[in-house]
């Protein structure tokens, strides 16, 4: 059955501009840079290590001119400890007073859209003005996992009814069910209706939404409801210029953005030297071969990746997987990350830099910062 997404007009107040959307490129950086953390746990650490990395690099972020610090949802593995993106946003958040936060993403039918509201407001009541909300169809895990999060083995049709859970997630976020509807009494708080109410002085703005993507399917939906898109090119490069083609043609102006505005999500590590750079992305591939094979773990370290016997499968998948990683010195990355914003026309480049330890993780943003002159504040 079609479904039909209700796209406000440009007459109706709008609690979302364009410019909480859009970047600015700083330095010699051709786009907005920007930072997807997947909150990552090494083999001998801890997930507390990890979170402290997490606020390190936030700073480091704010201070260095980076646009937007995101954080992804997954569930059931070992070496990502971002299962609560909203719970860790709320943490980074104390944390910072400038850069923007958000979920890249919140996966939309693990959860009902009430609560993703609930939660998504009061993080805007804490760090009002400068939060995201990226959405996504998938769950973000394995099949069994989604069940137990869903409470429901019927998969298929979490997804399926994405674009229905979103419609219903945005009449939350603006409070505006229509009279009749069985919800209209029903309000997300903190949330529009506070301004509302006698003696209401809550500010109407709620967060910008985005739909992330590794396919057509967000690309078209984003499109057609005129709002920004974000493709997973860091595992899905083969999908990214179809999809950012057909997020283009699809684009229709909305009350938020006049004209398409798609980020891409990118894996690159910087070193202070090469063959450093080639032994992190060599445990974070043997991370992968893991996951793929139902084995996942916490992230090995380099050494251990170094005495580890892949099988020529396996191989083929490191090199596979390493051939969309953009790794090496500060200037090979900045190198690499130029020719990808050119090939795709990307309006702004998310990284991701994933490596066994939290400092190599930090070294690796500051060296990219330095290579573009981005700004210390």
């Amino acid at each position: 059955m079609a479904v039909r997404i209700r796209r406000r007009t440009k007459q109706e107040a709008s609690t979302v501009t364009a410019d909480e959307i859009r970047g600015t490129a700083q330095g010699t950086a051709p786009v907005p840079l920007s930072v997807l953390d997947l909150v990552t746990v090494g083999a001998g650490r801890t997930a507390t290590d990890a979170l402290h990395t997490s606020v390190a690099l936030s700073r480091l972020a704010e201070n260095r001119g980076f646009h937007r610090y995101w954080v992804a949802e997954h569930h059931s593995m070992p070496g990502v400890a971002s299962s609560s993106p909203a719970v860790i946003l709320a943490h980074l958040a104390a944390h910072t007073d400038r850069i923007r936060l958000g979920s890249g993403g919140v996966m939309l039918p693990n959860h009902a859209p009430l609560v993703i509201a609930e939660q998504f407001g009061t993080l805007e009541a804490m760090a009002p003005g400068r939060v995201d909300l990226g959405l996504g169809r998938a769950p973000g895990t394995d099949g069994a996992t989604a069940a137990a999060l869903r409470r429901t083995e019927r998969l298929n049709e979490g997804a399926d009814d994405f674009p229905e859970q979103l419609a219903e997630l945005t009449r939350f976020l603006d409070d505006d069910f229509p009279d009749g509807h069985p919800y209209r009494r029903i309000h997300a708080v903190p949330g529009p209706v506070q301004a509302t109410s006698p003696g209401g002085v809550q500010s109407p703005h709620r967060p910008p939404v985005w739909l992330l993507g590794s396919s057509g399917f967000s690309a078209r939906l984003a499109g057609v409801l005129g709002l920004p898109f974000a493709f997973a090119h860091h595992f899905s490069a083969q999908n990214t210029i179809p999809a950012l083609d057909l997020y283009r043609e699809s684009f229709r102006p909305s009350e938020v953005l006049d004209a398409p505005y798609a980020l891409i999500g990118v894996s690159a590590l910087a070193t202070d030297d090469e063959r450093e750079a080639r032994r992190q992305v060599l445990a974070a591939a043997l991370n992968m071969v893991r996951l793929r094979t139902g084995r996942p773990g916490l992230v090995p370290t380099p050494e251990e990746a170094e005495a580890y016997e892949f099988s020529p499968m396996e191989r083929d998948f490191v090199d596979s997987w390493n051939s969309n990683v953009i790794h090496g010195t500060a200037d090979e990355v900045r190198s690499g990350l130029d020719d990808l914003q050119k090939r795709t026309g990307a309006d702004e480049l998310m990284i991701t830099g994933n490596a066994h330890s939290g400092d190599v993780r930090l070294r690796s943003y500051e060296l990219i910062a330095d290579a573009y002159g981005l700004p210390t504040t």
